[in-house]
C-alpha cells in the first residue's frame, strides 16, 4: 500500500498543480467582468441605501442627514400609496395570467411536430422585441379614433372606447399588453421543462389508467415545481419594475387621466428626475427592493414547505413514518 501511495502521489500533485493553474486562469479571465458588474450594479445598490437617509439632490446626494424621515414621509404620501397599490394590482394579474397562459401553451406545444417550431417562434417574437416600439404599436392599437381594436369591435356594434383615457380601462389595457409581451418567455421555460420529463413516467401513468388531466396535474405539474418557482419569481420581479409601457402608453393627450396607472418606478422617476428629490426617490427604491425581496423569500418558503409536505406524505404511504 505504501509503494502504491508513493508512486501515485507525484501524479496527484501534478494534477493538483494543473487544476490550480486552470482555476487561476479562469478567475483571472472573469475578474474584469466581476469588477465591472460590481461597479455598475452592486455599488449603486449600496449607494442608494446610503442616499435614502439623506435629504439630497442630484448635484449633492449627501446634502443633509435626516435618518428615517424619507421612509416616514413615504407612507404619508398619497401618491406613493396609490403607486404601491397600482403596482401590486399590475404585478398580481400579469404574473397570474402570464404563467397560466404560458403553461397552457407549453402543454399544447410539448409534443414535437413540424408546426411546433413555427408557433414557438411566433410566441417568442414579442419577447425579443424592445419594449418601446411594442408600447408605441399597442398605443396605436388602443387609439380611440384610428385604433385596430376599436375597428374590430365595431364589427359587432361596440362603440369606440378610449382604452388609455379612462382610469377603469387604462390599467387593464396595459396588463393585456404586458401579458402578451412576456408570455412567450415563460412558455419557452415551461416547454423546456416539459420536454425534459422522461416519457416513461407518463407511459407508466397511462398504463395505470390515468387520464390526460390526471397525468398533467399528478405527473407533469409536480415535476415542474422548480421551474414554476423560477418563473413566478422572475415574473414578480419584472412586474414590480414596470415603467416603460406605462410611461410610453399614457403620455400625451390620449394618456390616462390623473394617476390611474402610476407605478412605483414611475413615481421614483418623477421624484428623482423631475422634482430632483433623489433622497426621497432612493427611499422609494429601497422599499421596492424590500417588497420584492420579501415576496421572493415568501415564494421560496411556500415552495419548500410544499416539497417537504409531499415528501412526508410519500414516506407515510410507504410505511416509513
Amino acid at each position: 500500500m505504501k509503494r502504491i501511495s508513493t508512486e501515485s502521489s507525484p501524479g496527484r500533485k501534478k494534477l493538483s498543480e494543473t487544476e490550480f493553474k486552470k482555476r487561476v486562469f479562469a478567475y483571472t479571465a472573469i475578474l474584469p467582468v466581476i469588477l465591472i458588474f460590481g461597479f455598475v450594479r452592486i455599488v449603486p445598490i449600496f449607494q442608494n441605501f446610503l442616499y435614502s437617509f439623506f435629504q439630497s439632490t442630484i448635484g449633492n446626494p449627501l446634502q443633509q442627514f435626516i435618518g428615517f424621515t424619507n421612509f416616514k414621509d413615504l407612507f404619508a404620501d398619497d401618491l406613493f400609496v396609490l403607486s404601491l397599490r397600482n403596482t401590486t394590482y399590475f404585478a398580481v394579474f400579469v404574473t397570474l395570467f402570464s404563467v397560466a397562459f404560458a403553461v397552457l401553451l407549453a402543454a399544447l406545444l410539448s409534443t414535437r411536430s413540424k408546426a411546433s417550431a413555427l408557433y414557438e417562434t411566433i410566441y417568442f417574437l414579442p419577447v425579443i422585441t424592445p419594449m418601446v416600439p411594442v408600447a408605441v404599436v399597442w398605443k396605436w392599437i388602443y387609439d380611440p379614433t384610428y385604433g385596430l381594436l376599436n375597428y374590430v369591435l365595431s364589427w359587432v356594434g361596440i362603440e369606440p372606447i378610449g382604452w388609455l383615457v379612462f382610469p377603469n380601462t387604462a390599467m387593464v389595457a396595459i396588463i393585456i399588453m404586458s401579458v402578451w409581451k412576456i408570455v412567450g418567455y415563460n412558455m419557452i421555460i415551461f416547454l423546456v421543462g416539459m420536454r425534459d420529463i422522461p416519457e416513461s413516467y407518463i407511459e407508466a401513468a397511462r398504463i395505470d389508467g390515468a387520464s390526460t388531466m390526471q397525468v398533467f396535474w399528478r405527473i407533469i405539474m409536480p415535476l415542474l415545481r422548480p421551474i414554476m418557482l423560477f418563473v413566478l419569481v422572475i415574473s414578480t420581479i419584472n412586474s414590480y419594475n414596470v415603467f416603460t409601457q406605462v410611461f410610453i402608453m399614457t403620455s400625451g393627450p390620449q394618456g390616462a387621466p390623473g394617476n390611474a396607472v402610476r407605478t412605483i418606478v414611475f413615481d421614483i422617476y418623477e421624484n428623482a428626475f423631475r422634482y430632483f428629490r433623489t433622497g426621497y426617490a432612493a427611499a422609494e427604491a429601497v422599499v421596492l427592493f424590500l417588497i420584492i425581496l420579501a415576496l421572493t423569500l415568501l415564494q421560496f418558503g411556500i415552495s419548500g414547505n410544499k416539497e417537504r409536505r409531499d415528501k412526508r406524505r410519500l414516506l407515510r404511504k410507504g410505511g416509513l413514518v
